[in-house]
């Protein structure tokens, strides 16, 4: 089926998604995702990538974001409504809508938080993918197949966390310089961090991590010795949306 006929087929869908209600909250998807807990259960020489961010600094976020998005030709579009973002910049009210529990106002408050995709132990975007371009990979990298996604932004509908863009535009005339190493995406496709998959191979950090010094720390969750995991040990960290039982592998040390 090509990519016009499949959009004109699956319009009505689109609909019925949007008035199953807000994926924020408890109603329609949102509950779904909500009642949805995580059956995962670390095994022995497995992998899960997470990521844990120091909010106590983030003098370096203008710093982290140019990192990502110049290295992985994130084009800058001058529409706020027709933004891509991999990695961005927000309040406390946007990062945990859910709001922060009284005990930890005040100053929390103040604080300026990175925002990027939170990869998920139970990522509500693969559920609704009907190409499976958007997929979770064994290491809990929730990945992407740009040349399978037909841009119905099913996936967007479904993100909790505001994770994803859509290309609206030719992403060229928006970069002032291409990255040779890593691919441009098409317009009509949807876009998001990818925990700088292609090089964890090679035994690199991601971009942000490199570029933020010791205020992020990316590691396998999974194993109780890595770095990551002594970093959230008996410290206070908060997850985003934790009540919809998605299972982010984004941390956020307070």
């Amino acid at each position: 089926m090509v990519r016009r006929d499949f959009l004109r087929k699956t319009s009505l869908s689109g609909l019925g998604i949007a008035g199953l209600g807000s994926i924020g909250g408890f109603a329609g998807l949102g509950g779904l995702i909500a009642r949805t807990a995580s059956t995962e259960t670390p095994t022995a020489g497995s992998t899960r990538w997470g990521l844990a961010i120091l909010t106590t600094d983030f003098s370096r976020n203008p710093e982290i974001i140019k990192a990502c998005h110049q290295a992985h030709n994130v084009p800058d579009i001058p529409d706020k409504k027709q933004k891509i973002k991999w990695i961005w910049e927000d309040n406390a009210q946007a990062a945990f809508s859910e709001g922060l529990p009284s005990r930890l106002a005040g100053e929390l408050e103040t604080r300026s938080f990175l925002l990027l995709c939170n990869h998920c132990a139970n990522p509500a975007c693969v559920r609704v993918c009907p190409t499976r371009a958007t997929f979770k990979r064994s290491d809990g990298i929730v990945a992407m197949d740009y040349h399978r996604c037909i841009g119905c932004r099913f996936c967007m509908a479904a993100c909790p966390y505001g994770a994803r863009s859509f290309n609206f535009h030719n992403p060229a005339p928006y970069l002032p310089a291409s990255h040779p190493a890593f691919p441009a995406r098409m317009r009509g496709v949807v876009e998001k961090c990818a925990f700088c998959s292609e090089r964890l191979p090679l035994g690199l950090a991601p971009y942000c991590v490199e570029a933020a010094k010791d205020a992020m720390i990316f590691g396998n969750l999974n194993d109780p010795d890595s770095e990551i995991s002594h970093a959230l040990h008996g410290r206070l960290s908060l997850t985003r949306r934790p009540e919809l039982g998605t299972g982010p592998s984004v941390y956020y040390i307070l």
